[in-house]
């Protein structure tokens, strides 16, 4: 089955520009902050809020771990370079390093969630310094499998490319302009030494997407989805993904007892009142 995931890159452009300038300028700001990570998916965010908002309004934060990869620092220059925002390196490894010596046994993911927070503080305390919003850097792929920290990287006031497949990130990155290095380069969060986004998952991103693709735009069944030529254990997989990190995508649920709680009949739109 032919599944087509193109997008009309400078219609999603004009679109994913213009929801920065709103959503920032709505509520009386006029910059963001996004941490650059050396990665395409906050090039991308960078490109589109320097864009939206003039490169003098963006505030491009590097946070580098002591194990992260220099090529990641040299990657997020050449973005922040390329776009001509305001860059700032604040090195995380003194926030996280007490948490990680505390337990000898912690695992990877948890040092990776720890990294993940430390960041988000980082990101929100400069946001404040420099008078803007935070602006997300995670795809739809990512959101959809829960390949996430909550509180870490989910954390933002906005984010332009969560309806983004990642295969789709790479198109939009191409047509921006983004440094052909960070395109080119195996997808990563940089959390450990060797960690890529697809040996963690167990499957690429390209297959990822086309079944994501049919399961949530298509409303395709798991029998629809086989038929179509996917192994049913790959689409088990992904359906479980999906289901078991929906807390994620949610905030968090509150239990009801007046007659209008919040998140339940208390329902405005994000602008109330503006």
């Amino acid at each position: 089955m032919n599944i087509d995931l193109s997008i009309h890159t400078d219609l999603a452009r004009k679109i994913l520009t213009g929801f920065i300038k709103s959503e920032i300028t709505r509520f009386g700001f006029a910059r963001a902050v996004i941490g650059l990570s050396g990665g395409i998916d906050s090039a991308l965010s960078c490109a589109l809020a320097a864009e939206a908002l003039g490169p003098e309004n963006v505030l491009a934060i590097r946070m580098p771990y002591k194990t992260s990869s220099p090529d990641s620092l040299v990657d997020a220059e050449k973005t922040a370079t390329r776009f001509g925002v305001r860059m700032e390196t604040i090195e995380i490894t003194p926030m996280v390093e007490p948490m990680i010596q505390r337990d000898p046994q912690i695992s990877n993911l948890r040092k990776g969630n720890l990294m993940a927070r430390s960041r988000m503080i980082v990101l929100y305390d400069q946001s404040q310094a420099f008078k803007g919003l935070v602006v997300g850097t995670s795809n739809k792929t990512e959101i959809l499998l829960g390949y996430t920290t909550l509180w870490g990287d989910m954390a933002s006031a906005l984010n332009p490319i969560g309806d983004l497949y990642k295969t789709q990130v790479w198109q939009l990155s191409r047509a921006m302009g983004v440094p052909q290095s960070v395109i080119d380069k195996p997808p990563s969060a940089d959390l450990w030494q060797g960690q890529t986004d697809e040996s963690d998952l167990g499957f690429t991103y390209a297959e990822a997407d086309k079944l994501l693709f049919l399961l949530v735009d298509r409303r395709y069944s798991v029998e629809d989805c086989v038929a179509a030529g996917f192994k049913k254990e790959f689409v088990d997989q992904v359906v479980e993904r999906i289901r078991r990190s929906q807390y994620k995508r949610m905030m968090p649920p509150i239990a009801k007892l007046s007659n209008r709680t919040v998140g339940i009949d208390f329902l405005y739109l994000r602008d109330w009142g503006t």
